[in-house]
Formats: C-alpha cells, structure tokens, sequence
C-alpha cells in the first residue's frame, strides 16, 4: 500500500506552493517585524537614560515633546518650546536633538513643529534656531551679526502676525522674549533699520499697531530702560 502520509513538495498543487509561500513570507515579515520593535524599544530605552542629563540632547527633546502634549491641554505650550529652543547652544546640537527625539518617539521632531505650530509659530521657531552659531555646547552671549538682528525681526514679525480666525493678534509673551534679548537701545534702532528693510514698515509703528494700548507701555519700557 503506498504511503499517503507524506505529502511530498514536487507533488503540491500550485495553490499549494502558492500557499507555502505566502506563509513562508508572513512567518519572515512577522520576525522582522518583530526584531525591528525589540531594537527599536532598546534603542528608546537606552536614549531615555540621558532625559534625566541637564544640557544633554535627549533632556532637550524630551522637553519639547512635554511642550508640545502641554500636559494635555489643547495646543502647544509655545512658551515653553521657545525657551527650550532659545537654550540650545548651537545648529550642531540642534541635530543631535532631532536625532533624540526620534530614538525616544520615533517621530520627525520638525514633521511635528510643522504639524502642530501655526505657520506664524513655525516661523518663529525657525529664526530662533538660525540664528544660532554652528557649533558649540553652552550658549553664548548675543553676537549683533546681521543674522541675528534678521533673526529678531523675523521672530518680531511672526509675533505681530498671529492668525485667529479671519483676524490676526500680537503675541505679547513671544514679543518681550525678543525684547529681552536685545542688549540695548542701540541695538534696538538697529533692528529698526533692519525690520524697516525687510518689511517697508517701521518698528515702532508696527509695535504700537500689534499691541493693546495697556501692553505696548510695558514693551516700551523695558527698551526705554535697557542702556544707550
């Protein structure tokens, strides 16, 4: 009696090898799929170690994401993120940090910016970083390069230009963070010239039409008080 027990390959059917196959192919996709996951669970946990390192790439991711979650709340905490983004020293380390936020959420940190920021907010965010120098590790005192005083009429117009809706608004706490980081008043005539040349308005009378009579004398102020 011939053995049946045994179902030998070169008498399968097509649909039979057919089947092997794709099984075959599920079995190897399913390991990759899996191994891709354990490595990439490793590599997050290994990165999460360094959140905990002041000054340390992975710190400075980790806390751009909180900003961007903003403990839950609706939109992004842009105060915080601008204030993160101020203290990274340099465009080198800026890298690093991509690169940590993407090891820690496996996501595109500037998909997200991009994503969650309004236009206005984006822009904002990206003149912070271009006016930073293209290496280093600790922050350095203001250079008044061309660059920067673009920098901070960049941030200045993105600031009065806020959308609501149909309309626009100032955004007062991203204004008084340029403000601050002028040296003097100098500097801030300076800046004039530059916001003037690149927008054909002046900045003084932007600054005044952006903010509300009750915000704009506290600005004015803190230029009034800085030194000649």
């Amino acid at each position: 009696m011939p053995d049946t027990s045994a179902h030998h390959p070169e008498n399968f059917t097509f649909k039979e090898k057919l089947q092997y196959t794709l099984l075959g192919l599920v079995v190897i996709g399913g390991s990759f799929y899996l191994g891709r996951s354990l490595i990439r669970k490793a590599v997050s946990t290994t990165e999460e170690r360094n959140t905990f390192i002041e000054g340390n790439p992975a710190a400075y991711a980790q806390q751009i994401r909180m900003a961007f979650e903003n403990n839950g709340w609706w939109g992004v905490d842009t105060q915080s993120l601008r204030q993160i983004l101020v203290a990274i020293p340099s465009v080198a380390t800026f890298k690093k940090v991509m690169t940590s936020y993407q090891r820690l959420f496996n996501r595109s940190l500037m998909m997200d910016m991009k994503q969650d920021l309004k236009t206005t907010e984006y822009n904002e965010m990206l003149a912070i970083l271009s006016s930073k120098p293209a290496r280093g590790t600790t922050v350095q005192p203001v250079q008044l390069t061309a660059q920067q005083y673009q920098s901070w009429a960049q941030r200045l117009k993105a600031a009065f230009d806020r959308p609501y809706g149909p309309f626009t608004y100032a955004d007062e706490s991203a204004i008084q963070a340029v403000v601050m980081e002028i040296p003097s008043q100098g500097a801030y005539k300076q800046l004039g010239l530059v916001y003037k040349a690149m927008y054909g308005n002046e900045l003084d009378g932007d600054l005044r039409y952006a903010l509300s009579f009750w915000e704009y004398p506290s600005i004015q102020k803190m230029i009034t008080d800085k030194p000649s």
